[in-house]
């Protein structure tokens, strides 16, 4: 019975010449892969092939910080280049007098329509020989391929066109985390197991990434240029993307950064058992942002904020309406009441959004919750006066420490007053470490805000759980001793001793290892065990606590 690596292999031809070319190279045959392990990312020596979608493939190969990243795909020669260019060359030329496409699936039939339209199948391959003369113009050509060029076509054609041009094979691969590219050198990416890596992926010349960065940054909706050379914005998967276009700007020619946006949030359970944060810190955050408690996850760039932020969302009580306000759309929400708002940058002054601006309008809706995708400037004033009114906010925040934190939000341009510091209930801070030569992300501390002290001259605070990076535990400090879940969260339960808050903590942390014990991890399934146990309580669980 032929293995999963050789039927891919007779449904793509070129993957197959591929293997025998690397097996020749490497002296081994790749490993096929369907799915990658975290494990993997142990492994001294790695050699795996896995697919993300015919006909693309990934081969990820070498020793540790050595490996290579090759995307595999059909390849053109030059003949067929010739072809591929005057085909496209005709479909252009005949899409304008084609109805306008309202769907991506329109225009894919309507590409695939095209492409019949100006191509003649041949059995042998045949040259294409341009007509020449007046008269040549007015004929309907037909470039003669064969099935295998037609395919190839085919491919390139959707992929530049409807697609996204060279990078479509790295932006399909749900294993990539950050991709960078500055001007015509090769493209290196974050790989959520193996890391940096270069790849085999590049732009032809500097009018081809010019062309492409402008094509990109008009279907966002935020047109890069010469005058406008940095743009910030989002990809239709909604995946983030930064644009420094001009080459007096940025020297070695345009660059771009994009960060990839999973199109399903990582779970609270995934991050439990990664090590990022403790069953008892998740069940200490479901407590506190349960009955209402505002907080920041706080850290530097790339440490994982927007990640944790989403994983905990779902602690919201299911009933609640949640309005959201970001720049880019990276904020999952899973409630059914969710008022999703963005900043818009582009068109005339008068008519652009600011974050500012939405949380002015947050604050007339009268949602249950308010999160901010990342408080930077003068909207964390507004979002300290929603918290001041009553309405609960979450939000990201750069600041290493519960110390850095306190001292960006009462300076300018937020300027808080930092006799209103303690409306803001909880700091999470977490940071990316490298632990044993490993690259991880781990919450460090958990912060509780008491409030201001003018005999102490500052703002209160206290540790409620710290990351242990010698044993890589995280200590719950606050057991006992939560100015939170005792003096703020008890009294609303009616708990004449306040310490019974510790009892819910504890089932709730129980929660979460009986969902990680039964492999509970996917995102919408570990959101209704939540939203469950929030309606009908522990009855209605999977599995007894």
């Amino acid at each position: 019975m032929a293995s999963k690596f050789d039927i891919a292999m007779s449904r793509n031809p070129h993957l197959a010449e591929y293997v025998k070319k690397i097996q020749a190279e490497l002296k081994e045959k790749p490993e096929f892969y369907e799915q990658l392990s975290r494990d993997m990312k142990d492994l001294d020596w790695v050699n795996v092939i896995y697919p993300v979608g015919d006909p693309i493939f990934i081969h990820i190969y070498g020793r540790r910080a050595e490996r290579k990243y090759h995307v595999i795909q059909p390849e053109l020669t030059d003949k067929e280049k010739i072809k591929f260019n005057k085909i496209k060359e005709l479909i252009f030329i005949k899409a304008g007098y084609e109805p306008p496409h309202k769907t991506k699936e329109e225009f894919e039939r309507q590409i695939e329509r095209l492409l019949k339209d100006s191509v003649r199948i041949t059995k042998e391959y045949e040259d294409f020989v341009e007509p020449k003369g007046f008269f040549a113009m007015f004929k309907n050509i037909k470039v003669p391929v064969t099935q295998v060029e037609y395919d190839k076509i085919d491919y390139y054609l959707k992929r530049d066109i409807i697609e996204s041009g060279p990078l479509e094979p790295i932006l399909r691969d749900p294993y990539i985390e950050d991709i960078h590219a500055i001007g015509i050198e090769r493209v290196h990416l974050i790989h959520k197991i193996f890391e940096t890596m270069e790849t085999n992926v590049q732009f032809g010349s500097y009018y081809e990434l010019d062309s492409f960065l402008r094509g990109m940054s008009e279907r966002m909706g935020r047109p890069v240029s010469t005058g406008r050379p940095i743009v910030d914005g989002a990809l239709p998967d909604g995946s983030r993307i930064n644009i420094i276009y001009a080459d007096d700007v940025s020297i070695k020619g345009a660059s771009f950064t994009i960060r990839k946006f999973a199109a399903e949030p990582i779970s609270v359970t995934q991050l439990v058992k990664w090590g990022t944060f403790s069953a008892e810190i998740a069940a200490y955050l479901w407590i506190a942002i349960e009955y209402g408690k505002s907080l920041f996850i706080s850290g530097e760039t790339a440490s994982g904020k927007t990640t944790t932020l989403n994983a905990i969302i779902p602690f919201i009580r299911y009933s609640h309406k949640v309005f959201t306000a970001e720049d880019t759309p990276e904020v999952q929400v899973p409630h059914e009441i969710w008022q999703r708002l963005l900043t818009r940058d582009a068109g005339p002054e008068d008519s652009r959004v600011e974050m500012f601006d939405l949380l002015k309008a947050a604050l007339r809706s009268r949602p249950n919750y308010i999160i901010v995708g990342e408080i930077r400037g003068a909207e964390g004033n507004v979002a300290f006066q929603a918290m001041q009114t009553g309405h609960p906010v979450m939000s990201t925040f750069h600041a290493a420490s519960i110390k850095r934190m306190i001292q960006r939000l009462s300076s300018p341009p937020i300027s808080v007053p930092v006799t209103f510091m303690d409306n803001l209930n909880i700091g999470v801070f977490q940071q990316a470490v490298y632990l044993k030569g490993r690259a991880l992300r781990r919450v460090l501390s958990v912060e509780e805000i008491l409030g201001y002290s003018s005999e102490l001259g500052g703002v209160m605070t206290k540790s409620v759980f710290v990351w242990d990076p010698l044993r890589d535990e995280h200590i719950f400090r606050g057991l006992n001793n939560s100015y939170i879940l005792e003096e703020k969260i008890a009294p609303l339960l009616g708990y004449s001793d306040p310490r019974k808050i510790y009892d819910d903590l504890f089932l709730r942390a129980k929660i979460i290892k009986k969902m990680i014990a039964h492999n509970i991890f996917r995102y919408r399934d570990v959101v209704k065990i939540i939203f469950d146990f929030q309606k009908f309580g522990t009855e209605k669980l999977p599995f007894t606590v």
